[in-house]
């Protein structure tokens, strides 16, 4: 494995990451909730569940990519799988979200930074997951 040292982005990965958890930190404090993808937009889908604020979070994540490339040009985006990967790819995550009672954002980035037993669980399993997959798919099946 290499480094592409002309593409590598530390700092705007750092200002990235930092934008992420001050997010995630100031919605916890202002709002008292965790700012998991996966319950916000399950609780979408169910009547009550405050869909003006749910609306306006998801609304917000499909706008950042059109608003920053007001001042950057956004990188190409190239997907190497079929259709049908994809869909079932997005249907295994989903059913992971459920089993795990929430997603990488909801355990990854806020679960694990209140020190949360069980996000530290989930987190080390879709990790381990996501290495195993790509460890199969890409070494021993050579996709």
């Amino acid at each position: 494995m290499s480094i592409d040292w002309l593409h590598f982005t530390p700092w705007s990965a750092l200002a990235g990451g930092l934008l992420i958890g001050l997010s995630a930190a100031m919605f916890l404090l202002l709002n008292g909730r965790i700012a998991g993808i996966s319950g916000i937009v399950g609780g979408m889908l169910q009547p009550g569940g405050g869909q003006g604020w749910r609306l306006a979070f998801v609304a917000g994540l499909l706008a950042a990519p059109w608003a920053w490339q007001l001042v950057h040009a956004l990188p190409p985006v190239a997907i190497a799988a079929s259709t049908p990967v994809l869909v079932v790819a997005g249907l295994l995550v989903g059913v992971g979200t459920r089993y795990a009672s929430g997603c990488t954002s909801g355990h990854g980035v806020c679960g694990l930074s209140r020190g949360s037993p069980r996000s530290l669980a989930a987190t080390a399993a879709f990790m381990g997951a996501g290495f195993a997959t790509v460890y199969i798919t890409r070494h021993l099946l050579g996709a």
